[in-house]
């Protein structure tokens, strides 16, 4: 199976403290792959990384075997990466659809836009119901439900996700859990999904990096990744 995108060695300092630390990640075409680790490890900064938002001090960034390491954000967006960031980031005074067309903006393609726009609302039933509700109404679940559509809305061929369970309720979160293993396999999206949730990270990913205070520290299935002592000791008190 070829990757989608490769993670080369990459460092990103801010000033002249060093954020991550010569990491590298590979990412299957039509996997899901899941980042983990605790607050400040590095998890975010690498996925603003990926997008461009953040510069790299070193190393590479390869999606479908070109080369993306120096281009813009906007740029990457068309060629197919999205991200849907930790804490939504929604227009709230915006109702839902035009939240959701706003994920569209790169494309021209109408007749897919619209395709996109069924897909979202049978994939999220409610967002139907509340498209011309203001998205800054909505509960915390709905509106994450709303960041998520919103970035299937740009098409993306990888689909990366910054903590989405963040501030939801256990019975949310396994909903979010069951939405993204649909994106998955009903689309063929490749998934880049970033938590310090693992009961909802190893629910979804086939495939599990461990990171810590910006290094690597273990990856592998996550069958592995769970019997790894430091894993069980940090994550599941054991």
């Amino acid at each position: 199976m070829s990757n989608i995108l490769e993670i080369n060695h990459i460092t990103i300092k801010y000033g002249k403290s060093i954020a991550v630390a010569g990491i590298s990640l590979k990412i299957p075409e039509g996997g899901i792959v899941t980042l983990i680790g605790s607050n400040g490890a590095g998890k975010s900064t690498t996925l603003n990384a990926t997008l461009g938002m953040v510069p790299l001090t070193d190393g590479s960034l390869t999606f479908q075997g070109e080369d993306i390491t120096n281009i813009s954000t906007a740029e990457r967006v068309k060629k197919g990466l999205a991200l849907v960031p930790e804490g939504r980031h929604l227009f709230p005074y915006l109702s839902v659809y035009k939240n959701l067309l706003l994920g569209a903006t790169q494309r021209t393609d109408k007749q897919g836009i619209a395709e996109d726009l069924e897909f979202v609302y049978n994939l999220f039933p409610k967002l139907k119901d509340r498209s011309k509700q203001k998205a800054g109404t909505l509960s915390g679940g709905e509106q994450q439900m709303v960041a998520i559509a919103r970035g299937i809305m740009s098409n993306p061929k990888l689909l990366c996700l910054d903590e989405p369970s963040l501030g939801l309720a256990p019975v949310v979160i396994e909903d979010v859990g069951r939405k993204i293993k649909e994106i998955n396999q009903k689309r063929g999206t490749s998934i880049l999904l970033v938590e310090q949730n693992v009961h909802l990270a190893f629910g979804v990913a086939a495939y599990c990096y461990t990171l810590q205070v910006g290094k690597l520290v273990a990856e592998g299935p996550i069958d592995e990744i769970r019997e790894k002592d430091a894993v069980r000791k940090a994550y599941f008190g054991g």
